[in-house]
């Protein structure tokens, strides 16, 4: 009977060792991206915050992230931050050992938060925030990682009001026709980003709240119209 219990054990403990490899595993996470504003929207300590507070869980996701600034100049910025990578190699990892996984994306993630508040202390480019530009610089970046199998995640850390060239949105008319044809000139020009699939979180949106509060629900339906017109799979405003 001790030997038929030791056997039990033994198998009962290669069956827990199987659960913990399967839970940690070193399974595909996602293809990331983090926009943060550096203009007005930085002010407030509360975005400072948000940061810091959000985008380490966002970021655990992840098994790449790339990094935008939102700038008076977003596109042709001089105010970058390179794109960390956050799974292990396959020569860093050959055996797909989770805890090697683990132990390197750990040391990683720690790259993360302090690249991001960086964009907060951008140096000033010019007049107004450039969201659009962001928004097509981090896609570009996104884009040459794209994989079909994987999930693609952006997180943006703006108020959105978007005030150079192209889009100023303290003038834009929020009507239906008008937020759609609007729409129309950015995709046909060019300018909205091709994010489909993407799921999109932003935090802070219209927190500087510059605008009639009368406008606060039709700049959300055009943000949200914009972001469905290029792709996004969901949308989230907060």
């Amino acid at each position: 009977m001790a030997g038929v219990r030791r056997a039990v054990a033994a198998l009962s403990g290669l069956v827990l060792a199987g659960g913990v490899v399967a839970g940690c595993g070193t399974e595909p996470r996602a293809v990331c991206g983090a926009i943060v504003d550096s203009t007005t929207y930085a002010d407030p300590a509360t975005s400072r915050n948000d940061v810091t507070s959000k985008l380490p869980a966002f970021a655990g996701g992840c098994d790449w992230i790339g990094f935008a600034a939102v700038t008076g100049s977003s596109e042709s910025s001089t105010c970058r931050q390179g794109p960390v990578s956050l799974a292990a190699t396959r020569a860093e990892n050959p055996n797909d050992n989770p805890v090697v996984e683990e132990r390197v994306r750990q040391h990683r993630m720690r790259e993360v938060l302090p690249r991001a508040v960086a964009l907060f202390d951008c140096p000033t480019e010019g007049d107004g925030s450039d969201v659009l530009g962001a928004l097509r610089y981090l896609v570009k970046q996104l884009d040459a990682r794209r994989q079909p199998d994987r999930p693609h995640q952006v997180i943006v850390f703006s108020d959105l009001i978007d005030n150079r060239g192209e889009l100023d949105v303290n003038r834009l008319n929020l009507s239906e026709d008008g937020r759609q044809q609007k729409i129309k000139e950015l995709r046909d020009g060019g300018l909205l980003p091709d994010m489909s699939g993407y799921s999109v979180v932003v935090h802070g949106f219209l927190r500087a709240k510059t605008s009639s509060p009368d406008r606060f629900p039709l700049l959300e339906g055009f943000w949200r119209e914009s972001f469905e017109a290029a792709g996004a799979a969901t949308v989230d405003l907060l």
